[in-house]
Parts: C-alpha cells; structure tokens; sequence
C-alpha cells in the first residue's frame, strides 16, 4: 500500500455582498506537496445562486473562479501569480481577502491519491 502524504484544502466560497458576510460554496482547491499537486473544482449552483441574490452576473463569477483554476495550473495562463512554485499559489489563493470569491480557512489530511481527494471533497462539500 503506498504511503500517505499531507494535504491542504480550502473551500472556495461565492460571497455575493461582501458587507454581509453570507456566501455559498463553490468549489475546493487542494494542494499537496508530497504528490506535486494543486489543483480544483467548482460549480456553480445557477437556480440556487438567482434565488440567493437575483442580480448576480453568473457569467463573471464564473470568469473568477476560471481564473482561480487558472493560477492552480499554473503557467502563463495563470498571469503573474501562475508563475510561482504551487505552495505559493496555493497561499495566494487561500490568503483572506474583501472579495466576491474567498476562501475558507485551510484544512489539512493525509492522502494516498491527491485527485480522488479532490473529488470525494468536491463530492462532499459542493457536490
């Protein structure tokens, strides 16, 4: 049985006023050294999002949390910040900020298959 190896995750939260603090869950981002990995999944809830604030732009909440999978990536595609090491990225990702997209504090756990925890997360959390 391969061993296991720490991760971090945070869920990933759509806060439509951010003055009142109330948000849905969106996604999760995962990272995990040991397995060189970084990485996430969202969806988005559209009928559920309308009913939580009905002038929502579905379509540039969507954009953010594109580019949020873009900086996990990394690359050119992910602009300056998806030019980092992952630990890197995945701390700017995670780090707190007054924004519609934010991140719940860090999570942690050990893993044999950084993907599959990412789903069976995703699964749990959003899904």
């Amino acid at each position: 049985m391969p061993g296991k190896d720490s991760f971090e995750y945070a869920v990933i939260r759509w806060v439509p006023r951010v003055e009142r603090g109330e948000f849905l869950n969106v996604g999760v981002a995962l990272f995990c050294r040991g397995q060189r990995f970084l990485d996430m999944r969202y969806a988005l809830d559209v009928p559920r999002m309308l009913a939580f604030h009905p002038d929502c732009d579905v379509a540039e909440i969507e954009g953010y949390l594109r580019a949020f999978q873009l900086v996990c990536h990394g690359g050119p595609a992910g602009g300056p910040i998806g030019a980092l090491p992952p630990a890197e990225r995945f701390r700017w990702l995670t780090a707190n900020r007054s924004t519609v997209i934010q991140a719940s504090p860090s999570h942690i756990g050990l893993s044999a298959d950084a993907q599959a925890t990412l789903e069976r997360l995703f699964s749990e959390l959003i899904g």
